[in-house]
């Protein structure tokens, strides 16, 4: 997912040095979606593991 966002960055800043501000401002906006939503599953995923600890062993 984090590459999908990283795509969209580079995406948005080829299209604005090219002059093309609308597909720039798309881009970037999709971009900040997808990492803020990276952001969450990766903070609920870290939280559920410390929650979970380590199995004990057998």
């Amino acid at each position: 997912m984090l590459s999908w966002a990283l795509t969209f960055l580079v995406v948005a800043l080829i299209a604005g040095v090219l002059g093309f501000g609308g597909i720039a401002a798309t881009s970037m906006g999709i971009a900040k979606i997808i990492f803020f939503v990276f952001i969450a599953l990766f903070l609920i995923a870290a939280i559920v593991h410390a929650l979970r600890g380590r199995a004990p062993p057998v």
